[in-house]
């Protein structure tokens, strides 16, 4: 690659970071994916890295990516998201491309929809709105979280969120890791009692990353273990999860609820009988969708780039 370094990235991060991107690395020149695109590939050429940013998800995910697969020295991608289980990221790791990730952005509003799905199961918040819609005057006694037990399996930014909240709301929190290595900010237990968590907490949570060691690592023999009438919540990913043997124990009432953000298959097919449980509150995916989350993330990204034009070690490098 000759003359200058470029960066690959959306429209949106071109007009609205210009300046920041001009101060971070006043040599680069931008390479901009407008609307579907296509890039050219004289363009393409000159891309060093690449920016993933937070506007371009949904709809124009794939186009960056891809377009990004396509640039023949790209050296580095950083993402918004904090996860890289898609398989795509393996075709930029077997291109020896460098991945950063903007892990923790996303933590604070997550952890808020996992408090959203405890307050709203513990009160019923889907009868309080059909009996709102029906114009209803119907109060119940609910049980409230306070004193209950929750079991936070993970330990990165997004579980230690929760564990921070949920005792913020008179919880009593218990992390899961591979391994307890001292820093943890509550009790915390080995992943192998991940069965005697299950049985133990009131409310069990997954955090986790995706990975070969992960999927399914809440099978139906965890599901089995948990208390009767116990609450389950996943803000990781579907694959973590039996989802049927979940859909089971919910369906017959043998868990009291569920707060799911992901499913093994999306968009949430019509036909899943998850719509129609009437203990479960399923968010499409979108419990880190908020206004200030893409700036967040942005700023993570623009703390790498210094590094990586100075040649310093990279965050979240995955």
């Amino acid at each position: 690659m000759t003359g200058a370094p470029a960066l690959l990235c959306t429209d949106h991060v071109a007009d609205r970071y210009a300046d920041r991107l001009a101060e971070i690395v006043p040599a680069w020149e931008l390479v901009t994916l407008v609307g579907e695109g296509p890039v050219g590939d004289t363009e393409l050429a000159r891309v060093d890295a690449a920016f993933l940013s937070a506007d371009s998800f949904p709809a124009r995910t794939r186009h960056l990516l891809m377009a990004a697969l396509e640039a023949p020295n790209l050296r580095w991608l950083h993402t918004f998201s904090a996860g890289t289980d898609h398989p795509i990221f393996g075709q930029f790791r077997d291109k020896g491309v460098r991945i950063t990730t903007s892990s923790g952005a996303s933590a604070a509003p997550m952890a808020r929809t996992v408090m959203l799905y405890l307050l709203g199961l513990s009160r019923d918040i889907r009868r309080m709105l059909r009996d709102q819609a029906n114009h209803e005057w119907n109060p119940v006694r609910f049980d409230d979280i306070d004193g209950k037990v929750i079991g936070v399996v993970g330990m990165g930014p997004i579980a230690r969120e929760v564990i921070r909240m949920s005792a913020a709301l008179g919880m009593r929190p218990i992390g899961m890791r591979r391994a307890v290595v001292g820093d943890e900010p509550c009790e915390t237990w080995t992943l192998d009692r991940l069965r005697e968590l299950a049985g133990h907490a009131d409310v069990l949570a997954v955090a986790l990353p995706l990975t070969d060691d992960t999927r399914h690592i809440i099978s139906a023999d965890v599901i089995a273990a948990m208390k009767p009438g116990g609450v389950f919540v996943n803000v990781g990913r579907g694959e973590l999860v039996d989802e049927a043997a979940l859909v089971e124990a919910l369906s017959t009432g043998r868990l009291g609820g569920a707060g799911l953000d992901v499913f093994v298959d999306e968009p949430l097919p019509a036909t899943s009988p998850i719509w129609d449980l009437d203990n479960v509150i399923v968010t499409p995916h979108n419990s880190a969708n908020t206004a200030a989350t893409g700036e967040v993330a942005a700023e993570i990204f623009f703390a790498n780039l210094a590094r990586y034009a100075s040649g310093d070690p990279l965050h979240n490098e995955r």
